[in-house]
């Protein structure tokens, strides 16, 4: 049954542009990108094909890259682990504030602020007792001096310094995310329920969670792949140091391929890269999958 009733000859008309343009934008870079990490190149002059060397120098040599490929997932994890908080949020304030929009655009503020005003802020937080810092100040009154350190030039605490800046700054994106999800659950459903005394976390347990993992899907997939991605924030705040000790992923890339001038190599870190997130969707598509089968 043809519903729009138009013929599959005018659908691929207008489908097939768009179709198009999306390969050129997004499939051909990483095509090419897959193919400049098999050459010796510096991004300008003549290459040499150089077949797997890239990636066995990458995979076997490379004292930066693992480590690097560790942080990057332990930013994942990290960006995941604030979901269940800003559900448990979305859930207060859907069912507490009577005019709960003005809060959540406050939480949202922090998205919509650039990341070099954000870093620039959070750098002067983190800095010294006596270049101002006001973590250390406060940690100094309140009797905890302690407790103050180089935030940003400590390798021991740096990394972690920069999975609490991400986890304040996206904090109030999940929350809009999931607020809007159990904003369009209906209200007869959870009526019905506490006629048969599911209220409270008993209904928010049988009735939001399951019908709300399409939404939970979105942020997990965009918190985990957009932590894999992860380059401006670090750029600006540490940008890889002290002593690589920040070092991701994507800044790794970076340096590669235009401060080292090892555009080849830095290509198949890019590769690298795609796989993962590639692979990452996948398996995160397949779970939420079983789960919405198991609870529909």
């Amino acid at each position: 049954m043809n519903v729009l009733k138009v013929s599959r000859l005018t659908i691929t008309a207008f489908v097939l542009p768009s179709l198009a343009i999306y390969f050129g934008i997004v499939f051909v870079p990483i095509l090419v990108s897959l193919y400049s990490g098999l050459l010796d190149w510096n991004g300008i002059g003549e290459s040499t094909f150089v077949g797997l060397d890239n990636f066995k120098n990458l995979f076997f040599n490379d004292v930066i890259f693992w480590p690097s490929v560790r942080r990057t997932f332990m930013f994942a994890v990290f960006s995941m682990a604030e979901i269940p908080i800003a559900l448990f949020i979305a859930i207060l304030l859907r069912r507490y504030i009577r005019k709960p929009n003005f809060l959540v655009s406050s939480y949202f503020l922090p998205v919509i602020l650039s990341v070099v005003i954000i870093g620039q802020l959070w750098i002067t937080i983190y800095n010294p007792a006596s270049m101002g810092g006001m973590l250390n100040q406060i940690l100094t009154t309140i009797g905890l001096e302690s407790w103050t350190k180089s935030w940003l030039t400590d390798p021991a605490v740096a990394m972690y310094s920069l999975y609490f800046v991400a986890l304040w700054q996206y904090l109030g994106y999940h929350t809009l995310i999931q607020f809007t999800g159990i904003s369009n659950v209906p209200t007869e459903i959870y009526e019905a329920a506490r006629i048969d005394g599911a209220e409270g976390f008993k209904a928010d347990r049988y009735i939001t969670l399951p019908m709300i993992i399409p939404i939970f899907k979105i942020s997990i997939v965009l918190a985990f792949i957009g932590s894999l991605q992860a380059f401006d924030m670090v750029m600006v705040m540490t940008a890889g140091g002290p002593a690589n000790a920040t070092e991701v992923i994507s800044t790794h890339m970076y340096k590669m391929s235009f401060s080292s001038m090892k555009y080849g190599y830095g290509s198949s870190i890019a590769s690298f890269l795609v796989v993962v997130c590639l692979i990452a969707t996948i398996i995160i598509n397949y779970i939420f999958n079983k789960l919405e089968k198991r609870f529909s």
